[in-house]
Formats: C-alpha cells, sequence, structure tokens
C-alpha cells in the first residue's frame, strides 16, 4: 500500500493508493469510523465494483447500505440531493454515519455535498473508480452540484475522512472514460511538472493497458501535486485555482453542450484555448502547443469542437467561478510546466480563440 497525507491541521487525512479493496476495513478503524456505513455509487459502477467493495465490507462491524443514483452528469443535482436525504432520514442516521463516495467525480462530488449538509455534516470517504477522479476530484474537498445549467455551481468544501484509491477499478472503464480522465492528469503535468508531462507521453500505451506500476506511480504524483496545493490553498482563495487551468473554456462548453461530451473532453479543448491565447498574448510559443495537441492526441481526447458556438460559450464562461468584477479570469501557460492567473478583459482575442477551436 502507498500511503500520503494530505496536511490541513486537525482536518489532515490520508490517501491510500491499493490494488484491490482488501484494506478498506482497517482504513476505516484507523479512522475511528464506528457508525453506520452508506455506500453510494451510480447505476454504472454499481455493476462492476460494489460488490468487490460491500464484500470487503462485510467484516466491518458496522451495519453497511447501499444507495444507487442514476450515472452521469444529469444526476448531478439538487432532486438527487433530495432524494439521498429521503434515504438517509429513512435509516434513522446520527451523526456518527458515514458516507462512501464509490464511483467517478459526479458521485464524488453528490455524496460529499450528501455528507457535508445532512445533520450539519457527517462522515466523508472517497473511494473513487474513474482516472479523472484518481487524479484530481476525489483529493480536496470540494463538493457539490450543478443548477440551471451551470456546473458546480452549488457547493462546499469539505473535507473526507480518507481517500481510498484501487488502481485496479481503471479496467472496469469505458475506454472513453479513461482517455476523458486522462486530461486531469495531463493537466498537473502542464500546470507544475513538465517531467511528469514527459512521462506521461513516454508511457501512454502502459496507461491505457492500465499497468499496475505505472498506474500507482501515476497516482502517487497526481495525488501529491493536488495534495500540496490544497494544503497551501484549501478553499482556492489563491494558488488552488491553477489547478483550474483549462476549465475556464471547459466548463462553458460543457455548460453549453448540455453535458453531453464528458468534463475530460471539455477541459482538452480548453487547454488547447489557454495555449492559443497564452500564444497571442506573447507568452509561449506555437512549439509548446504542439506538444500538447500531440499528447491530448496520443490520448484520444479532442482539441477542437466542430460547430461550436462562440456566442453561447463566451457568454457561459461569465458563470465561472474566478470571475472578478465581470472579468474573465484565465489560467494561461508560460511553459509546460508552469502557468499564471491573469484578467482577460479583451472579447475580440477572446473569441478569436474559441473561433478557432470550432
Amino acid at each position: 500500500m502507498i500511503k500520503q497525507n494530505v496536511n490541513l491541521g486537525d482536518r489532515t487525512y490520508p490517501i491510500y493508493i491499493e490494488t484491490d479493496y482488501g484494506s478498506i476495513e482497517k482504513c476505516l478503524e484507523s479512522a475511528k469510523i464506528s457508525g453506520t456505513i452508506v455506500v453510494i455509487t451510480d447505476s454504472n459502477v454499481d455493476k462492476f465494483q460494489c460488490a468487490d467493495l460491500m464484500s470487503a465490507l462485510e467484516s466491518c462491524k458496522n451495519p453497511v447500505y447501499k444507495y444507487v443514483i442514476d450515472a452521469g452528469e444529469k444526476s448531478k443535482n439538487l432532486m438527487t440531493i433530495q432524494k439521498i436525504y429521503q434515504y438517509l432520514m429513512s435509516l434513522k442516521l446520527d451523526r456518527k454515519a458515514t458516507l462512501v463516495a464509490l464511483g467517478g467525480g459526479v458521485v464524488g462530488d453528490i455524496t460529499g455535498f450528501a455528507a457535508a449538509t445532512f445533520l450539519r455534516g457527517i462522515n466523508f470517504v472517497q473511494v473513487p473508480t474513474t482516472l479523472l477522479a484518481q487524479a484530481d476530484s476525489s483529493v480536496g474537498g470540494k463538493v457539490g452540484v450543478d443548477f440551471e445549467g451551470s456546473k458546480n455551481i452549488i457547493g462546499s468544501f469539505y473535507q473526507p475522512k480518507f481517500v481510498y484509491i484501487n488502481v485496479n477499478s481503471l479496467k472496469t472503464l469505458p475506454e472513453r472514460e479513461l482517455k476523458a480522465g486522462l486530461a486531469e492528469v495531463v493537466k498537473h503535468g502542464i500546470i507544475l511538472d513538465m517531467e511528469f508531462f514527459e512521462y506521461i507521453d513516454d508511457n501512454i500505451d502502459k496507461i491505457f493497458k492500465v499497468n499496475e506500476d505505472v498506474m500507482k506511480y501515476l497516482t502517487k504524483v497526481n495525488c501529491s501535486i493536488k495534495a500540496g496545493i490544497v494544503e497551501k490553498d484549501e478553499k482556492e482563495n489563491g494558488l488552488r485555482e491553477i489547478l483550474n487551468f483549462g476549465h475556464t473554456i471547459g466548463h462553458a462548453i460543457e455548460s453549453v453542450m448540455n453535458f453531453e461530451l464528458l468534463h475530460g473532453e471539455c477541459i482538452a479543448i480548453g487547454f488547447v484555448g489557454a495555449f492559443k491565447l497564452a500564444g497571442y498574448m506573447g507568452m509561449v510559443n506555437a512549439s509548446e502547443l504542439e506538444k500538447v495537441i500531440s499528447l491530448l492526441k496520443k490520448a484520444g481526447l479532442p482539441v477542437r469542437l466542430e460547430g461550436l458556438d462562440v456566442d453561447r460559450v463566451y457568454k457561459q464562461m461569465f458563470y465561472d467561478k474566478k470571475i472578478k468584477d465581470n472579468k474573465l479570469t484565465f489560467i494561461l501557460p508560460k511553459s509546460i510546466g508552469g502557468v499564471l492567473q491573469l484578467i482577460v478583459d479583451d472579447e475580440q482575442l477572446i473569441k478569436k480563440v474559441l473561433g478557432e477551436l470550432r
């Protein structure tokens, strides 16, 4: 087992990286979790992962229940949260109860938000089963839901008791989901670590084969990068915003497309947009953009979107959480391995870049 901590004072918690669910009971004991456990998962993950996890939890002294939501981003709303509350109330839970999120980013965000708000806060454990969630969303305590077409507009910061990553859960992922998750992995290389970017490039075939050693290393580096940023800026008041590289454009595309594209697919297009914007501002040269486009294509990720509606995407960008004084804030590259946060108040230039993403 690989273990590393997210150091947040009295909210410090471990991330465990494993190859099965066999150690989760010991992790629960270490976290001093003693109440009822409710595993929340989705209809896809339930078919492939839930039986193994529930079997691993059988020897726990705690009562264990399961609640299944419909798979997909369209479940990430307040109606789903309401149904979860109703189920939790039917169990007559107390504040010692623990919600375990078994799934990808949608399940993790929904479960964390329910845990943060039910009885004013109960225990929460992340068991991410997608590459996107293992690389990014399961670490850092961002929880929430979409609202009226805007991504993650309602939410909170609520840290889990621990994160338990079974890298072999990725073997049950559809190829499209694995590719989409790679976008967040590539992002970490772009924002902070050129050597990691090159490692991904060199090992792309092994990643698609879910090679255990490669995936454990990939997960360890991803979690280390994410944890290091969260430790310095837990509630996104500064440094943590660099994790939104590609997301200003990406989230807007995701919303405008009514979540028909996966999150990773949208932010990959956003990466290209950010490099193009930085290029026009004299911050990076064309060769850097070409390296990024080359890796994204190797990863099977889109670098443009046919028929992109420039005006709609531009307007949707103003619902971004980084907006300041009604001006768009972008995370822009200085190079592969370094980024800056900048306000860009040039509608013509931004729309030009969006037009080039069509």
